[in-house]
């Protein structure tokens, strides 16, 4: 549980959750993402309370064991209400080097690759909208972090924002990460 909480994301902004374990991170997320209601106060997108388009993939990447990597992809983003070519979704999981493993269930997947699959669905957005990501860099080796790095910074450039949590650090310098630190809240 985290305390008073007040931040702005701005367009082309990366903002990175920070705090201990059980902190709240993933709550805030699932705050933001509506799935969970606050205790107090309000969430604005814009300059109302009504939600914008945004991506959200938590911690669990929402994949389905016996469709292929592809056909996963493909639902998550029907699920948000995408219509994905077929060539966008070859292009999405060769950015997350998957063409050799796009027909594979995912059941067979390893770790890594079921978060690269999940993570996927942002090399195919079309929009500069708000990602929402629950630790996007677990389970990622060195050429997976480096992708997603670069599709943050991409997605930053484009006039996208970026809310996300991680305990790796991951150096990225332009636009640098604004830092929220989450902090249990003082006992009277």
């Amino acid at each position: 549980m985290f305390g008073a909480v007040d931040f702005t994301v701005r367009a082309g902004q990366i903002v990175w959750l920070r705090g201990a374990n059980g902190q709240g991170k993933t709550t805030l997320l699932r705050t933001l993402a509506g799935l969970s209601a606050p205790e107090a106060g309000t969430v604005v997108w814009g300059e109302t309370t009504a939600r914008r388009p945004f991506v959200y993939i938590a911690h669990a990447n929402a994949l389905k064991e016996d469709l292929s990597a592809v056909e996963s992809l493909h639902f998550l983003m029907r699920l948000a209400g995408d219509e994905p070519t077929h060539d966008e979704l070859d292009v999405a999981l060769a950015r997350f080097d998957l063409a050799s493993r796009q027909h594979a269930p995912v059941r067979t997947l390893s770790q890594g690759q079921r978060r690269r699959v999940a993570l996927a669905r942002l090399a195919a957005e079309r929009e500069a909208s708000t990602w929402l990501l629950d630790e996007p860099f677990d389970a990622l080796d060195a050429a997976g972090i480096e992708t997603l790095k670069a599709l943050l910074v991409a997605h930053a450039k484009r006039g996208g924002s970026i809310v996300l949590t991680s305990h790796v650090p991951f150096a990225i310098e332009e636009p640098a990460p604004f830092v929220v630190m989450l902090e249990s809240p003082v006992a009277a």
